[in-house]
């Protein structure tokens, strides 16, 4: 008989313990054995792996933003949370759509020229398309499912031969 046909309640006994100990310790702080930390928000240690820092436990929450590129097959992922400010963004995307982009020389970059003739958008979680830069970076950070690179289109029409 090898470990795979027998179960294992001790193990699963332990586990019960441990959560009748955090359980009936509610009101106050989970004993230390649970691996769990309750109190001021940086202190919070997810589920007993203190070689997590704020970054990790940051990105484990948001999920890196699909950019996509109209005109292009392959898209890229960026994570928003690792950028302070659209301006930062805009050297990111700069350095990853333009070629021969140098993101040292590039200190003007804003979202409106960050790609020449394109226009950057967002989707949010209602799916809505919106004009990325019109929310603060924090709410922006919040709830930007998907970056959408549009090309700018001219305003020239042609006109009509005899009118």
């Amino acid at each position: 008989m090898n470990s795979f046909d027998s179960p294992q309640p001790q193990r699963q006994d332990s586990l019960k313990r441990r959560w009748q100990e955090i359980r009936k310790n509610v009101g106050g702080a989970p004993p230390a054995s649970s691996g769990l930390l309750l109190g001021n928000p940086k202190d919070i240690n997810l589920l007993g792996f203190p070689e997590l820092d704020d970054d990790d436990l940051v990105s484990t929450v948001v999920p890196p933003v699909t950019i996509v590129l109209e005109g292009r097959s392959i898209c890229q992922r960026i994570s928003l949370h690792k950028h302070g400010s659209y301006h930062s963004l805009a050297k990111a995307l700069r350095q990853m759509f333009v070629d021969g982009a140098d993101a040292s020389q590039n200190d003007d970059v804003d979202l409106s020229n960050a790609i020449p003739g394109h226009l950057i958008a967002y989707e949010d979680i209602e799916n809505d398309l919106l004009l990325a830069s019109d929310l603060k970076w924090k709410d922006f950070v919040r709830v930007a499912k998907r970056i959408r690179i549009l090309p700018v289109k001219s305003n020239t029409r042609k006109g009509r031969g005899g009118i």
